[in-house]
């Protein structure tokens, strides 16, 4: 039992997954699921409380029973005590103030990435204010390869999300154009898949391929289907470069997607098998969004934030090139407005780059959402001075076969130009050699017919 007195009322908390509940920013998802706070006074004694709690016990008392679950397992197995060492004597709140403080820089944050559970960061974060998980997730930095190296500082880096409601191949191709003359598609050019018809899908890696071979693009391509879809290619012979999965924060949760680790681990093993990166060996894809768990009734009373968290150990595992919240996709019954948004990219951004992922996030959100664009463009701001790694380019910043709002080629220029930004150095040298960037990184007129004079 966890209390805290304020006034003249004591506010008791039964267990640590009720204390990170209690203490975590409103959201709407919680609320549905009963685990939020009845009112703001009880949110401030948890919050006290949390920051009380020492994170040794975060290693004594998984949120998830490690009996129960393989993600549980997972990261109390992997954690590394000699990492977790210099911190080990810290409560909570020590934790925020030592992040906070000078003594945290990069490189003892990087050394302490194996120690640190997604349930610290996840309490540590509901202790901090906007621009302290700003602040924070500035320092990290978090660099990975495949044909290109992605989340270098002074960089940002971008999806080019050339999506089609029929997977029309001249749709498809005229949206990638757009992109590359907008400096886009460095961190991937990753397709949603209308379908998941492997015959579909092999056409489209084909077309990928053959788009990024003509124009001698040093970047990597991605059709986003199932796991097991993308294996049936790989079989097939299909050009396949990153292997893409949605994952979430428990066991459960992910069996409702159709995976388990060790379908994780044979994807991973195959794509070893392929030797496509000629500047790394990152290849892997996830996806996550805060309510997923719940969205499945597969949270075991544990709030969104917190399995939100979780999900990152399980991306951590596999050493991936790329992993994105999608962080307002999943709809204002898990995060409401704007402000829901806002401040859960954030936290995702937060605990993915102090876990050691190369975070980031795609800022969007759903038509019934009380959210618009001018609440994305605040994010996306927020997210690149913090460091993000990468965002998504979507055609005019509205996906018409997700049929959500995200950020546009446009935002991304945008973006790199107010903070002085590059892409990832090889795409950005090809950028230049098309006559697309200029000596500055800075867009030029023109870089359409420079594009076409090679035939596709």
């Amino acid at each position: 039992m966890f209390k805290h007195v304020i006034g003249n009322i004591a506010y008791g908390f039964a267990d640590l997954k009720e204390l990170l509940a209690k203490a975590s920013p409103l959201r709407s998802g919680d609320q549905l699921a009963g685990l939020a706070a009845d009112t703001y006074e009880e949110n401030v004694a948890a919050k006290l409380a949390l920051a009380d709690v020492p994170l040794k016990r975060f290693l004594e008392e998984p949120v998830v029973p490690y009996e129960q679950d393989e993600i549980s397992r997972l990261i109390i197995d992997e954690h590394d005590q000699q990492a977790f060492a210099a911190i080990s004597s810290f409560t909570v709140g020590q934790f925020r103030n030592w992040l906070l403080s000078d003594l945290s820089d990069v490189q003892s944050l990087i050394q302490m990435r194996a120690g640190l559970t997604p349930e610290m960061l996840a309490a540590v974060s509901k202790l901090m204010r906007n621009q302290d998980l700003i602040y924070v997730a500035s320092k990290c930095h978090v660099v990975t390869k495949f044909r290109n190296t992605i989340g270098l500082a002074g960089h940002f880096s971008a999806r080019l999300q050339p999506n089609h409601p029929t997977d029309d191949i001249k749709g498809i191709a005229a949206s990638i154009l757009d992109g590359l003359m907008y400096g886009v598609g460095d961190a991937v050019i990753g397709i949603n898949p209308a379908t998941d018809h492997i015959q579909q899908n092999l056409r489209l890696w084909q077309l990928m391929d053959e788009f990024r071979e003509k124009l001698s693009i040093p970047t990597q391509t991605c059709v986003l289907s199932h796991v097991t879809s993308t294996l049936k290619v790989i079989e097939k012979g299909g050009p396949v470069d990153l292997i893409f999965q949605s994952i979430a924060g428990t066991e459960q949760a992910n069996q409702s997607f159709g995976i388990n680790l060790s379908v994780l681990k044979e994807a991973y093993q195959a794509g070893l098998s392929l030797h496509r990166g000629t500047m790394g060996t990152n290849f892997m894809y996830f996806e996550t969004g805060q309510g997923s768990a719940l969205s499945a009734q597969a949270h075991h009373g544990v709030d969104q934030q917190t399995l939100e968290a979780r999900a990152y150990a399980v991306a951590r595992h596999f050493k991936p090139l790329l992993v994105n919240s999608v962080v307002g996709f999943i709809g204002p019954e898990y995060l409401f407005d704007g402000k829901q948004i806002t401040r859960a990219g954030l936290e995702d951004h937060f605990c993915g780059k102090l876990m050691g992922l190369p975070m980031g996030v795609d800022v969007c959100y759903t038509n019934h959402a009380e959210a618009d664009q001018d609440d994305m463009d605040n994010l996306l701001t927020l997210l690149a001075t913090a460091g993000c790694t990468f965002v998504m380019g979507v055609p005019g910043a509205d996906d018409i076969m997700l049929n959500y709002q995200s950020t546009s080629f446009h935002d991304i220029a945008y973006v790199r130009n107010l903070l002085n930004l590059k892409p990832a150095p090889e795409f950005g040298s090809w950028l230049q050699s098309m006559g697309i960037h200029d000596a500055q990184h800075q867009l030029r007129d023109g870089s359409f017919q420079k594009l076409l004079i090679r035939p596709l």
